[in-house]
């Protein structure tokens, strides 16, 4: 099977593997689900957190990047990409952390994302201590209702005031639909091509205005496909380089590969029926039921039982035939928060270890 390591010893357990093949594979179907286009692509990072995985998407053309960190930002600069969006509003000494970094790396453009007009204000007057200038885009609320400013009245007015700030550069529009999530590809593009004709409304009146041109960001991993088909609007997936239970099972029209894995073992058969594995929620994202954590791939017909900190119950009808010491492997329902439970990750290729990934973005903080 393709997740299966050929030396298994060689690695610890639990562990994240990832499977740098897979990895460069979803990096081309990106590719390919935007014409071929690299500059239309924003990947997210929140994903990975790794500047290895950062650096294959730029050997692949990608040169523009989105973040939800401070960190995640540095993490990016010193992978060497140019363009950088933490799509975040900042406030607190977040704003001299991230202008801070922006300082030290003038080659990158840095942007951040506003929603209001006293946070720009600062934002701008903050830059201007500085003598430098980022850019902003106006996070949208697009229907989520988790942060950004809905599209209605007032918003022309605040496009047109960012335009006037001398210390930010106003680029345009961010539009993240994140609760749009139908299974179906049909009904998903139904109600995303509906929200967002509002989104096509503001760019005809800030066009109209003889404002700057908007630069769009739409999307995550979920309506990737469906902003891939607009024209001119740049896309930001982020799950699918590495893809997980939950959006595989959900979005079987997006042909993205498992690329990353958890490796446990059997540690403990305390009773006729149950094993005990190492895999606790130290190590798997556990946010979700404890049905929806993990996906075991080797192993079938299997309940769940509990979850610990270093501790994985199951019910197994099979229990004669395992041994303690097994390995198994399963896929998380979430990977992105599994992912920033591990330091580092196993670089898999052909079944064997080849390499170490640290998982440096998975810090809040870096240098800054």
């Amino acid at each position: 099977m393709w997740y299966q390591l050929q030396h298994p010893d060689t690695v610890d357990s639990p562990a994240l593997l990832v499977y740098k093949d897979r990895v460069a594979d979803n990096i081309q179907t990106m590719l390919r689900l935007v014409g071929g286009d690299a500059d239309r692509l924003v990947p997210h990072v929140k994903t990975h957190k790794m500047k290895e995985v950062v650096q294959m998407q730029l050997e692949a053309g990608i040169s523009k990047f989105k973040c939800a960190t401070v960190a995640e930002a540095e993490m990016l600069a010193g992978a060497g990409a140019r363009w950088i969006l933490l799509a975040y509003q900042l406030v607190g000494p977040k704003v001299d952390r991230y202008l801070s970094l922006a300082t030290e790396h003038p080659e990158v453009q840095f942007g951040s994302l506003v929603d209001n007009e006293d946070t720009a204000q600062y934002l701008n007057e903050r830059c201007g201590t500085r003598g430098i200038r980022i850019n902003v885009f106006i996070d949208v609320n697009n229907g989520m209702n988790r942060s950004g400013h809905p599209i209605n009245e007032q918003m022309l007015p605040l496009y047109e005031f960012l335009s006037k700030l001398p210390h930010l550069q106003l680029a345009g529009l961010h539009v993240y639909d994140g609760h749009i999530r139908n299974e179906d590809f049909a009904e998903r593009k139904a109600e995303s091509d509906a929200a967002f004709e509002k989104v096509y409304e503001l760019r005809e009146q800030i066009r109209e205005r003889g404002l700057p041109e908007p630069m769009i960001i739409a999307g995550g991993s979920p309506t990737f496909n469906v902003h891939a088909l607009r024209e001119g609007i740049y896309c930001s997936p982020g799950t699918c380089l590495l893809w997980d239970w939950g959006y595989g099972d959900r979005f079987l029209d997006q042909p993205f590969q498992h690329a990353a894995v958890l490796l446990t073992r059997v540690v403990s058969k305390p009773a006729p029926g149950i094993i005990t594995t190492d895999l606790g929620h130290k190590a798997v994202a556990a946010e979700n039921p404890i049905d929806r954590r993990i996906r075991f791939l080797n192993l079938e017909e299997y309940e769940v039982l509990s979850q610990s900190e270093e501790h994985g119950v199951l019910q197994v009808p099979n229990w004669d035939q395992i041994k303690v010491g097994d390995v198994l492997y399963a896929i998380p329902y979430h990977i992105c928060p599994t992912v920033a439970l591990h330091e580092r990750a196993a670089v898999i290729e052909g079944g064997e270890l080849v390499d170490k990934w640290n998982v440096l973005a998975r810090n809040r903080t870096l240098t800054y």
